[in-house]
């Protein structure tokens, strides 16, 4: 289990550290399900885990779930295109 203290931007936002993402294999465009009782809130991830996983440089079957293996390629293009066009790139 992880604890961490986030901090709400002032338009509602929260960040998702690193690490919890690619625990739970989120990436942008992931959906994520809210639930929120009196004194708690509670996000999971909508679908499955991702059958692909990174792992350092690779992406790995972790058998898991079915997935589109193009879809995936794809994801994994326009990802590596956001990172080398830097912040800004849409």
């Amino acid at each position: 289990m992880t604890t961490e203290t986030l901090t709400i931007d002032k338009t509602g936002r929260v960040v998702l550290p690193k690490p919890v993402r690619d625990q739970l294999g989120l990436v942008a465009g992931s959906e994520l399900q809210l639930t929120a009782t009196a004194d708690r809130i509670t996000l999971e991830p909508k679908l499955p885990r991702a059958a692909l996983q990174r792992r350092g440089k690779l992406l790995v079957h972790t058998g898991k779930g079915s997935f589109d293996i193009v879809a995936e390629i794809q994801r994994g293009r326009d990802e590596r295109s956001r990172q080398m066009a830097g912040p800004g790139w849409r």
